[in-house]
């Protein structure tokens, strides 16, 4: 029977907005069967996960920690999971991660000390708790059950209940916490308080990092075969790394949610870096990253030059001299358009501005499929 005590702290919890999703390694899974004792776990929990094998742990992180049991490696964890929640969250609730990491008594002695990290994840930063347990004292059952004891006052504390959680430490036992502001990177992209955000093959997120070399803006949605061929040909054309830009902000269409940028990241993990952006238009992009050049198709680089896009001639002219001001140049690849290849040479480039524009060859480079196309047969 559950204990009447874990029973309200639990249903507080689960009054509450918040959304969590858990990650576990060693101990803390009794809490994850307290929280689905009470009714409304379905409101609060939307993913735990076990991650008992040391190649799950680092198949979440992105590398093999060098401590397992540590408490940077719980709030990596934590962060990890604070944006599995916000990618499967509905974008209004608030969300946590919530992380574990223990080593307990098990059937064979131990050498180090029995000892566990729970971090947890919000908005504004993580709290990290840490336990070392007395040798010997508990059988695993108990270690088990303080662990998830501390691990529930740390839910209940971040979903700001009234409920007080008690923790069967011993008087030679003592709870350690530690909070430290790590703002989002992503909600301060969101917020306009970033310009950038660079995310690196293994997830990590960067703000404001410079960008040199070629960049290949786009939607990915999805990610194909055409932007992977386009961004090699461009790195072998111009003897420059090319990175993927994702502006989350578009001209004609509104600002990619929290859950949808996760989504269409999640198609870069272990494969290539991507910047996210707030800006849609290239003039903004070369003040953002002076001295790259971007990759860009016939179609675009048509719009690129097309006076009625600005306004006018003299806007046109004005925009692609800030992006020469800048630095920044366009290589341009052909494209099939209604049957026809189009390349560079089919564009009416003002002759001041020719020298912006780089032909990228049709031997080098040639993928007749788009997004589009691969989202009609996805449908």
């Amino acid at each position: 029977m559950l204990d009447q005590t874990i029973a309200q702290v639990v249903a507080q919890i689960h009054a509450t907005p918040v959304k969590l999703v858990l990650e576990f390694t060693g101990a803390g899974s009794l809490a994850l069967f307290w929280l689905h004792s009470v009714p409304g776990s379905s409101r609060t929990i939307l993913e735990a996960t076990d991650r008992y094998a040391a190649t799950a742990l680092t198949d979440l992180l992105g590398h093999t920690p060098a401590t397992f049991v540590a408490q940077e490696t719980a709030v990596a964890m934590a962060i990890q999971a604070y944006r599995r929640a916000m990618r499967l969250s509905d974008g209004t609730s608030p969300c946590l991660g919530i992380a574990c990491t223990a080593t307990i008594a098990t059937d064979r002695a131990k050498r180090g000390d029995h000892h566990c990290w729970i971090a947890v994840r919000d908005s504004a930063g993580v709290t990290s708790y840490g336990l070392v347990l007395t040798k010997g004292a508990r059988d695993r059952l108990a270690e088990e059950t303080v662990v998830s004891q501390l691990l529930l006052r740390g839910i209940s504390e971040a979903c700001r209940t009234d409920a007080q959680v008690g923790v069967d430490v011993r008087a030679e036992e003592s709870i350690s916490t530690a909070r430290e502001t790590l703002p989002d990177p992503l909600t301060r992209l969101l917020d306009g308080a970033a310009q950038s955000v660079t995310v690196a093959p293994d997830g990590t997120l960067t703000i404001d990092q410079p960008v040199t070399g070629a960049i290949l803006s786009g939607s990915f949605n999805p990610l194909h075969a055409g932007h992977e061929r386009l961004a090699e040909a461009a790195t072998v054309a111009l003897g420059l790394p090319t990175i993927f830009e994702l502006p989350i902000v578009n001209a004609d269409k509104p600002p990619l949610s929290y859950a949808e940028i996760e989504r269409r990241l999640a198609q870069f993990r272990w494969r290539y870096t991507a910047v996210l952006t707030r800006t849609p238009l290239f003039r903004d992009k070369a003040t953002l990253f002076p001295g790259c050049v971007f990759v860009v198709g016939y179609d675009t680089a048509a719009r690129l030059v097309e006076p009625r896009y600005y306004g006018g001639a003299t806007e046109r002219d004005a925009a692609l001299a800030a992006i020469r001001a800048a630095g920044c140049r366009f290589l341009v690849a052909g494209r099939l358009i209604d049957g026809v290849y189009r390349t560079l040479a089919d564009i009416a480039v003002p002759d001041a501005a020719r020298d912006l524009f780089i032909a990228l060859p049709e031997s080098a480079f040639r993928v007749d499929l788009s997004s589009s196309e691969i989202r009609e047969r996805l449908g």
